[in-house]
């Protein structure tokens, strides 16, 4: 489907009228670190869901392993390989996000060619300690380098990396049965059925915004972030691996599939110190409400399954907004399954927790000693990518008030909003509530509000240029070029550069023009006295960006531990 310019323009309406309300009040909050303690895991999950998307999705999800479970039972596939497929089925929708419907059918598609050779790998080192051991590491170090392909990349090295693991949940030896292979087969193809089959809701939506690359020479080497990452992953995985048999010689893989997910959609140190500390609450309230729940089911097929249905219902319509919700459904889930294989007991369970703990730790450890990515770097970084971003959309702004064709500043409003998705992901350590760093939290909380402050006028001003009756005034003229300045002593500060002195703090002080939609309208669009019609929307949102980039001068451009000014 093609996402035209007006298509985009109507999106941006939709979400211009979505910014009321309680659930966007509570948004606006949750992105400036203003959650309360005790309410956040409330707020996540009546988090706001924009046409039903996370509902849709993990009903779909719950429909697709189930109808792969269905099929391998009647086929009189083993309780084991039952499991298998069910999980091959879970894999196949969770991790395959290609942005177009025909790239998610071709990663679907891979699955197997990734997956099956490491499967039957893991089942012939399964006797050799050694070897076996050796092999997950590099396993784990190919799965994260194979992220720098993208979308692609990340789904074929989960499957890769998720089929080791199996064969070490499930003890595969000395190689896959057939009936387990035919039971991940089959779950790909219930997966891949129900995806690209009648609920195949992506093909009616828009093309998704894409965020460009960011400007100048790219890393190479160690500093490329896939790289490093791989690195780091495979230490903590050595790590996790070698402490984790030293605890237990059986269940070992727990502690090397913590560290493998921790580093999952993380870019720093702080972030991989967030998601460990999160993975750790979520696996303890799962094993609390294991011991109440899956101790007394005891395997039972009927209770078993509609119980495993409710969790796998609640990874996916809680994976996009808490990492900690997603993790207690997912330790449920996997109490029931031990009792499905007929090994839960309530020491099974501590035991996991003892071994996500070290794979936590290890995960971490690794994160701040191996080739670290601070946050303030990572953080720096996102916060140049959002202010080109802005700096792109004013110039398409103003070559479209002056009639200048191909102009579309909408589709950097998209990619701003995702950019600040990215910051807000990067700040997410510093903004935690048991973040010890009370400067550097102030100084967060800061930079989101501005940021936040300047995708509200973006998204005004996107509204008001996107009328065709809107045009050029010889005041906006001055008015974009002084935006375009305070963009600039951000991204290039200089070395006499004095943080809060920008160009709207210098300014003479001038009175912000009352936006035409709250004034006495002359004709449509304001049109009187020779002033091209919306001028005043025009410079109202204007001045407002201005003054929320003055005031990013501040907190961006001082040292990482300063004290923002009131």
């Amino acid at each position: 489907m093609t996402d035209t310019r007006e298509g985009r323009v109507g999106r941006l309406r939709t979400r211009a009228a979505a910014k009321t309300g309680p659930a966007a009040k509570a948004g606006r909050a949750a992105r400036a670190g203003r959650v309360p303690r005790a309410g956040a895991p409330a707020v996540r999950l009546v988090a706001p869901d924009p046409g039903l998307l996370r509902l849709r999705t993990a009903l779909r999800a719950v429909l697709g392993v189930g109808l792969a479970v269905g099929v391998c039972t009647a086929a009189g596939a083993p309780v084991d390989a039952v499991v298998a497929g069910g999980l091959a089925a879970l894999l196949a929708l969770f991790t395959v996000a290609d942005a177009r419907v025909r790239d998610q059918a071709v990663t679907t598609a891979l699955l197997p060619v990734a997956g099956f050779p490491v499967l039957a790998l893991a089942a012939a080192l399964h006797d050799l300690p050694a070897a076996r051991d050796a092999a997950f590491v590099a396993v784990v170090l190919g799965g994260v380098y194979a992220r720098r392909w993208g979308p692609r990349g990340h789904a074929l090295g989960v499957f890769a990396f998720m089929m080791y693991f199996l064969a070490q949940f499930l003890e595969v030896s000395p190689r896959p049965s057939a009936e387990l292979c035919a039971a991940v087969s089959a779950g790909l193809l219930c997966a891949a059925a129900v995806r690209f089959g009648p609920l195949c809701f992506e093909r009616r939506a828009p093309a998704p915004a894409a965020v460009l690359p960011a400007a100048g020479p790219q890393p190479r080497g160690a500093a490329r972030p896939t790289t490093r990452q791989a690195v780091q992953a495979a230490v903590a995985a050595a790590a996790a691996l070698a402490i984790g048999q030293a605890v237990s010689h059986e269940r070992w893989y727990w502690a090397v599939g913590t560290a493998w997910w921790v580093f999952v959609n993380t870019s720093s140190a702080g972030e991989t110190l967030v998601r460990g500390f999160r993975r750790i609450v979520g696996t303890v309230c799962g094993i609390v409400v294991g011991l109440a729940v899956a101790l007394p089911v005891d395997g039972a097929p009927g209770p078993t399954a509609a119980v495993v249905a409710l969790c796998v219902f609640g990874i996916f319509y809680t994976a996009p907004v808490s990492y900690s919700w997603m993790i207690f459904c997912v330790t449920v889930m996997v109490g029931l399954l031990y009792g499905l294989l007929g090994v839960l007991h309530p020491g099974l369970l501590v035991l996991r927790l003892q071994e996500t703990a070290i794979g936590a730790a290890a995960a971490v450890t690794a994160a701040l000693t191996v080739l670290p990515n601070t946050t303030h770097a990572l953080t720096h970084a996102r916060i140049e990518q959002a202010l080109r971003a802005v700096r792109a959309f004013t110039a398409d702004a103003s070559r479209r008030l002056s009639g200048t064709g191909g102009a579309d500043p909408a589709r950097h409003v998209e990619e701003l909003e995702l950019l600040l998705g990215q910051v807000r992901l990067a700040l997410a350590p510093l903004v935690h509530p048991l973040s010890p760093l009370r400067a550097r939290k102030a100084r967060a909380r800061r930079v989101l509000e501005l940021l936040d402050a300047c995708a509200v006028q973006v998204r005004g001003l996107a509204e008001v240029v996107a009328d065709p009756v809107a045009s050029h005034d010889e005041r906006l003229t001055a008015a974009f070029s002084r935006v375009e300045h305070a963009v600039r002593r951000l991204l290039e500060p200089g070395p006499g550069a004095v943080p809060g002195s920008g160009s709207a703090r210098g300014r003479t002080a001038v009175p912000v023009p009352v936006p035409v939609s709250v004034a006495a309208p002359e004709g449509r669009g304001g049109r009187g006295g020779g002033r091209a019609p919306h001028a005043e929307q025009v410079l109202a949102h204007l001045h407002g960006l201005e003054d929320a980039l003055a005031g990013l001068e501040g907190p961006v451009l001082s040292a990482p531990g300063a004290r923002p000014a009131a």
